[in-house]
């Protein structure tokens, strides 16, 4: 019995001894058990302690944003600081389409408050179906934003909202659109001083933090991170005043004449500064902008012209200058032709002996050219360059151009004797009142200027101060009652100026139809103040000599100018006030 249960025990034992045995599982669980906790762990405190600024910047991008805020664009003034230009705040209606969802019923009294069409509206929302940003309607006056809101909150449309922009804005229209230019919808300038200036007047935008919802909709400001610059002020030399009276008289001029365009520059002799210029055709700036015809032309500065006669007191200059002639000289214009090469230079009627001032009253194409024959190529060409032809201003307007000025030694000798009466040099209206100017400062060019100046800058000796004077009292004559520029006289000042009658060149050579009309000039002639230059381009309703056309306009304007300015009278004549009479063109 005893020895039974010992062999049952042996058979237990062996039993046991033959289970298999899970100790090293259960360790290696517990280890990996433990080493996920610790790995847990680990990874809670690097979350909440080492990676906190990762973590809680990448939450604040799915709420935080930062946006631009846009700064105030700068006003363009006036001389005298009346506004040009200003920017007034306006609301463009912007929309998340992603949240936006119109039905038949909300979708017409939107497209209507809009002034879209319901077509326009359902398409610009399905092509930028995947933003959350999008215009429906920028830059809408304070009452047409709050109908389109009123809208909006009558119909319970989500994703729809206002922000604040700039509009730019133009006083006085057309008077200065040529001069000013205009900006795009984003208020970045496109023509003009503001194309020029775009820089400095539009400023730097700001930056500001705001919070968004889900739906990318700005739910709050948060924080101003840097604050709008705005743009600086442009203060111009233009006279606001003497631009209104040249752009009425000038435009006046050219449907009077129906003229195909016409550019004026008015400049103050003391300084260089423009103070009033304008062209025709037009547009308003606040407005139709197409470039239809050329109308967003500068025409004072980007169109080239051949001066004609204007360019025939340059010569005299420059003859007086060199000492070739004296102001008492006399020239033999004999027949009323002379034969220069194979060519032939004539004037419109026989003169027969002429002194300097008849060339210039009478307007004698043989005096000038004589005149310039007898001339140093290079010396002649100097005193022509130095007055600034041939070469941009420098003044600083987009598109400007420099007109056309040969050097002598591509000279023949027709085109030294053309080029004394405005032929084979090509100029633009500003460079021709520029040169009118030295005249009137006393031989000294300042370069002209569209940008207020407070003190006079230094110029550059064109000549002397005795040959300007000289020219000057000469030019007197073409404005007399005998000349061929009466009809610029300015009651109760003296005038000195110049008419001109310039053939066009077209297909075929120089037209017998197509002239360009043309008066340069200054008052008062004792001590200008004032220069002004006047070219009608191809007036086509029958007159087209510049002492006809041109001479009316420049009288017109320079008579107000001169008293706006208050610039004392200089003419001590008993006659009373002349009336001006149809001069003999030039």
């Amino acid at each position: 019995m005893s020895e039974r249960r010992a062999k049952n025990r042996r058979k237990l034992q062996r039993a046991e001894q033959a289970r298999p045995s899970y100790v090293g599982r259960r360790r290696t669980v517990l280890v990996l058990f433990a080493l996920a906790a610790v790995a847990l762990a680990w990874r809670a405190v690097d979350r909440q302690v080492l990676e906190k600024d990762f973590l809680q910047a990448e939450g604040a991008d799915r709420y935080l944003d930062t946006v631009e805020v846009p700064a105030h664009r700068g006003l363009i003034t006036d001389r005298n600081g009346a506004p040009l230009a200003v920017s007034t705040p306006v609301d463009s209606i912007v929309a998340n389409p992603r949240v936006l969802r119109l039905d038949a019923d909300s979708l017409r009294p939107l497209a209507q408050a809009l002034g879209m069409g319901q077509d326009e509206l359902r398409e610009r929302l399905a092509r930028y179906g995947r933003r959350h940003f999008v215009y429906l309607q920028r830059r809408l006056s304070p009452d047409r934003a709050d109908a389109v809101m009123a809208v909006v909150k009558a119909q319970g449309l989500k994703g729809v909202r206002t922000e604040r922009e700039y509009r730019r804005y133009y006083p006085d229209g057309e008077v200065f659109s040529h001069l000013i230019g205009f900006t795009d919808i984003d208020d970045q300038g496109q023509e003009g001083l503001e194309l020029a200036y775009d820089r400095d007047l539009a400023g730097r935008p700001g930056l500001k933090r705001v919070m968004r919802d889900g739906r990318r909709q700005v739910v709050d400001d948060i924080e101003n991170i840097e604050l709008p610059r705005p743009g600086k002020n442009l203060a111009l030399g233009i006279d606001r005043r003497l631009q209104f009276i040249a752009y009425r008289e000038l435009k006046a001029a050219a449907q009077k004449h129906n003229a195909v365009s016409a550019s004026a520059v008015l400049l103050d002799v003391r300084t260089g500064e423009v103070l009033a210029m304008v062209n025709q055709p037009g547009y308003n700036s606040n407005g139709n902008r197409s470039n239809r015809g050329g109308r967003l032309r500068n025409r004072a500065l980007t169109d080239v012209f051949e001066p004609g006669s204007t360019m025939k007191p340059f010569t005299v200059a420059a003859a007086l200058e060199l000492g070739t002639v004296t102001p008492d000289a006399r020239i033999d214009t004999g027949p009323g032709f002379i034969k220069v090469g194979s060519a032939t230079v004539r004037d419109h009627k026989p003169l027969g002996v002429i002194d300097l001032a008849t060339l210039l009253s009478k307007s004698s194409n043989v005096g000038a050219g004589k005149l310039a024959l007898g001339l140093p190529r290079d010396a002649y060409w100097g005193m022509l360059s130095r007055l600034g032809f041939g070469e941009p201003t420098g003044i600083g307007f987009p598109g400007e151009v420099g007109g056309q000025l040969t050097h002598p030694s591509n000279w023949a000798m027709i085109d030294q004797a053309t080029l004394s009466f405005g032929y084979g040099v090509s100029v633009t209206t500003l460079q021709l009142a520029q040169a009118y100017a030295v005249l009137a400062a006393d031989g000294v060019r300042y370069a002209p200027s569209l940008l207020h100046r407070d003190r006079r800058p230094e110029g550059q000796r064109v000549m002397s101060a005795r040959t300007a004077q000289a020219v000057r009292h000469l030019l007197e004559g073409v404005v007399d009652d005998e000349g061929t520029g009466t009809r610029a006289q300015v009651p109760g000042y003296r005038v000195a100026g110049k008419t001109g009658t310039a053939k066009k060149v077209g297909p075929d050579g120089y037209s017998d139809k197509k002239y360009l009309a043309l008066f340069a000039g200054m008052a008062p002639a004792s001590r200008p103040r004032l220069a002004l230059a006047v070219v009608i381009d191809e007036p086509r309703a029958g007159k087209f000599y510049g002492g006809e056309v041109a001479a009316p306009v420049f009288s017109a304007i320079m008579s107000e100018a001169l008293r706006l300015l208050n610039v004392p009278p200089d003419d001590r004549r008993d006659d009373g006030v002349r009336l001006a009479k149809a001069g003999e063109g030039a």
